[in-house]
């Protein structure tokens, strides 16, 4: 997976297509991310308490990592990712500027 926690990512796909975010939670199993803002569900939730009330709480639900695509911080474009091995060590590089992400 090549998107990781706080990469800044464009949705591409789905009900949310064309918005924004950063990433919050990355389930790499499932190959899922969270991003704040995207894919809001409305939770009911019973008062736990005497005399409490019961709420409506928002929360993001997690979406298909395909549908997502990392900007760049350099180009501020989405783009794929590639990577690229300097001074012993990985890093993930933009396709699109070869700029580091």
């Amino acid at each position: 997976m090549n998107i990781k926690i706080n990469d800044k990512v464009k949705i591409i796909s789905g009900k949310d297509k064309g918005k924004t975010g950063k990433v919050t939670h990355v389930f790499p199993p499932q190959n899922r991310i969270v991003v704040e803002g995207v894919s809001i569900c409305k939770k009911h939730s019973k008062p736990k308490k005497q005399g409490q009330k019961g709420q409506i709480i928002q929360m993001p639900m997690p979406i298909d990592a395909s549908n997502a695509m990392v900007v760049c911080p350099s180009c501020g474009n989405p783009s794929r990712v590639g990577k690229k091995t300097s001074a012993s060590k990985k890093v993930r590089v933009c396709k699109k500027c070869a700029g580091e992400l």
